[in-house]
């Protein structure tokens, strides 16, 4: 049986993490599912969760105006969505819908940010992590509007 201490520990992102940061990250998880086409947030909402994704994908995307929703990104099994949570004003910065059904582990970001402040060595481990997440969807926007504003040759 799949337990959420054995889900979260196998997950690429906790990869290493210490046993007793996982203790305290346990704390703050629950499992979700989304059905195909349902925003799990959008952009300008409160940002309080981040989602281990376990099975589905996931389209992030941004809003131009006069322009279809951009997808900057599709996330799949493995993959964590949603950053936003990390840092103030604690808003999201894209949309995101699931493609197919999805099912996560959400992490209640309060609780973790909680965490973090009250152990410093918790939070740069966190930090470091998702640090290379963000830089990731940075590249991936990029070059996603690179690819429709680029001109044609």
């Amino acid at each position: 049986m799949e337990t959420l201490e054995r889900i979260i520990a196998e997950h690429p992102f906790f990869a290493g993490l210490d046993p007793d940061f996982m203790d305290l990250v346990l704390g703050c998880a629950s499992n979700v599912r989304f059905e195909p086409g349902a925003y799990i947030f959008k952009e300008g909402h409160e940002a309080n969760t981040f989602y281990l994704i376990r099975a589905g994908k996931v389209a992030v995307e941004i809003f131009a105006p006069q322009h279809k929703p951009i997808i900057v990104q599709t996330l799949g099994v493995g993959e964590i969505l949603g950053w936003s949570w990390l840092l103030p004003p604690f808003t999201w910065k894209f949309h995101a819908h699931a493609v197919e059904e999805v099912r996560a582990i959400a992490l209640d970001g309060k609780c973790l940010r909680t965490k973090c402040e009250e152990n410093h060595d918790l939070g740069y481990e966190v930090l470091k992590r998702f640090a290379q997440i963000m830089e990731q969807r940075l590249e991936a926007t990029r070059l996603q509007l690179l690819d429709v504003y680029a001109p044609r040759r």
